[in-house]
């Protein structure tokens, strides 16, 4: 079984953009994840589904910057190609630990995945969620950023 190879590096050993031009054009989704613990000084605020305060509403906030963030991945990643996104779907939840669940899923009819969109989405809407409820409690842990699944590239995933 042979090594696997960094694709974003060239037989020189210099960072480089994977060639996708003899790709296959299939849909392509991918949904990544953020937990966010924010303790109990700041979701004794949380009224419904949503964490109202002087900055305006927590989570439409952070749905709306993690969103822009996925459209934006390309400006922000290096080596990632300049995607037009056909959905980005950005979920959040409390789980059973009381724990704030961020989960984005997004889609793309071309030859690259949208797993990098997927994750700088879930990433930049928890650090959105931080930036609003800094003023009640600095005690806010981003615990987990991770990939759930992709589909419609060389090889699915699905986290275990």
């Amino acid at each position: 079984m042979s090594e696997p190879s960094l694709s974003h590096i060239d037989a020189n050993g210099n960072a480089a953009m994977v060639d996708v031009s003899d790709k296959q054009i299939t849909k392509r989704t991918a949904t990544a994840q953020s937990i966010v613990v924010l303790g109990n000084e700041i979701m004794q605020h949380l009224a419904g589904n949503e964490i109202p305060t002087k900055k305006g509403p927590v989570f439409q906030t952070a749905i709306i910057a993690g969103t822009m963030a996925a459209k934006k991945t390309w400006d922000l990643i290096p080596l990632c190609h300049p995607l037009a996104l056909e959905n980005c779907k950005i979920t959040i939840t409390i789980n059973e630990m009381n724990e704030v669940v961020i989960q984005c899923t997004t889609t793309i009819t071309s030859k690259t995945g949208v797993e990098m969109e997927a994750l700088t989405g879930a990433s930049v809407a928890a650090l959105t969620i931080y930036d609003m409820c800094k003023a009640m409690s600095h005690a806010i842990v981003i615990k987990e950023t991770k990939l759930i699944s992709k589909t419609g590239g060389k090889n699915d995933f699905t986290s275990k």
